[in-house]
C-alpha cells in the first residue's frame, strides 16, 4: 500500500466492502441500486400517502415515523456503499476518517434504537385499541403520539452517543481494516486491541436498553391482547383484531431478530465476513420489506396509497 493510504489509515479506517470480489462488484452495485431505489420509493410513498389523509389515526402517525426512520436508516449506509462499489479499486478498501466513521455509527445506532422504541409504542397502541376500544380516542391522542415519537428519537440518540463514545475510546491497532461496508459496532470491536470482556459492556448495556426493555413492553402488550382475544366469543371479531397486529408483529420479528443475531453475542463469536453478509440483508432488504408488509396488511395505508396513485377516489377506511 502506498504512503497516502498509510497516512489515511493512521487518521481513520479502511472499509473493505466487497473489494475482494472485483468481478461481482458491478452486479452487486446494480442489485443494491435497484433495491435502494425501491426502498426509497416505497417509504416515500407511505409518507406521502399518510400526509394526504385528511384525518390520520394514531397508527398512521406511527407508520409515518417508521417510514421516515427507514428512509434515514438506509441513507446512512447505502449511498456510501454504492459509491464505493462504483469506483475503481482502492487496493484493500475505501478510506473513511475517524470522525466520519464515528458519525456513521452513531446515526446508525440512533435510528435503529429509535425504531426499537417506536415498535414498543406501536404495540401499546394496539393494546389500547383492542383491550380498551371505547377509551382509545381519549387515551391515544395526537399529543401523546407526538410525545412518544419524540421520546423514541431522544432515547435512540442518547444511547447511540454513549455507545459511540465508549467504542471510539477503545485502542485500535493493526491494519485498521474493517471487513465491512460501513462502520458497524461488531466490526469496530473486532479491531480493538484489548481482549477483555469489559470492552463489550457498553454494547451489552445498549442491547439491554434498546432490545430487552422494548421487547418486554411488546411482550406485555401482546400478552394482554392475547388474553383479550380469548375472551371474544365471535370468531370474526377475533380474526379482525388479530389482523390489525399482523403487520406490526412481522416488522417486530424482522427488526429484533436481525438485531439480536448481530449484537447479542460475545466478541469471541464475531465472524467479520458472515456479519458483513447479514448486514447486507438488514440494511437493504428489511427496509424494503417494511413498506410491502404494511401496504399489504393495513387497510388505511392501502386506501391512502390508492388515493395518492389515483387508483381509487374513495376515502380512507379508518378503524381504531
Amino acid at each position: 500500500m502506498d504512503s497516502t493510504s498509510n497516512n489515511t489509515i493512521t487518521c481513520g479506517f479502511l472499509l473493505q466492502g466487497f473489494f475482494e470480489f472485483p468481478h461481482l462488484r458491478p452486479l452487486l452495485f446494480l442489485v443494491l441500486l435497484a433495491v435502494h431505489l425501491a426502498t426509497l420509493s416505497g417509504n416515500l410513498l407511505i409518507l406521502v400517502a399518510v400526509v394526504s389523509v385528511p384525518t390520520r389515526p394514531p397508527m398512521l402517525l406511527f407508520l409515518c415515523q417508521l417510514s421516515a426512520i427507514e428512509l434515514c436508516y438506509t441513507l446512512v449506509v447505502v449511498p456510501r456503499s454504492l459509491a464505493d462499489l462504483s469506483m475503481p479499486g482502492h487496493g484493500r478498501g475505501s478510506p473513511i476518517s475517524f470522525l466520519g466513521c464515528a458519525v456513521q455509527m452513531q446515526m446508525f445506532v440512533a435510528l435503529g434504537g429509535a425504531e426499537c422504541f417506536l415498535l414498543a409504542a406501536m404495540a401499546y397502541d394496539r393494546y389500547v385499541a383492542i383491550c380498551h376500544p371505547l377509551r382509545y380516542a381519549s387515551i391515544v391522542t395526537p399529543s401523546l403520539c407526538a410525545r412518544l415519537a419524540l421520546a423514541c428519537c431522544l432515547g435512540g440518540l442518547a444511547v447511540s452517543v454513549g455507545l459511540t463514545v465508549a467504542v471510539f475510546h477503545l485502542p485500535f491497532c493493526g491494519s485498521r481494516l474493517l471487513v465491512h461496508f460501513f462502520c458497524d459496532i461488531t466490526a469496530l470491536l473486532h479491531l480493538a486491541c484489548t481482549r477483555s470482556y469489559t470492552d463489550e459492556l457498553p454494547l451489552l448495556g445498549a442491547c439491554l436498553v434498546l432490545l430487552l426493555l422494548p421487547s418486554m413492553l411488546i411482550l406485555t402488550s401482546y400478552g394482554a391482547i392475547a388474553s383479550a382475544l380469548r375472551r371474544l366469543h365471535g370468531g370474526g371479531g377475533r380474526r379482525k383484531a388479530a389482523s390489525t397486529c399482523a403487520s406490526h408483529l412481522a416488522v417486530t420479528f424482522l427488526h429484533y431478530g436481525c438485531a439480536t443475531f448481530m449484537y447479542v453475542r460475545p466478541k469471541s463469536s464475531y465472524s467479520p465476513r458472515l456479519d458483513r453478509t447479514v448486514a447486507l440483508v438488514y440494511t437493504n432488504v428489511t427496509p424494503l420489506l417494511y413498506p410491502l408488509i404494511y401496504s399489504l396488511r393495513n387497510r388505511e395505508i392501502t386506501s391512502a396509497i390508492h388515493r395518492v396513485l389515483g387508483l381509487r377516489g374513495s376515502g380512507v377506511c379508518v378503524k381504531p
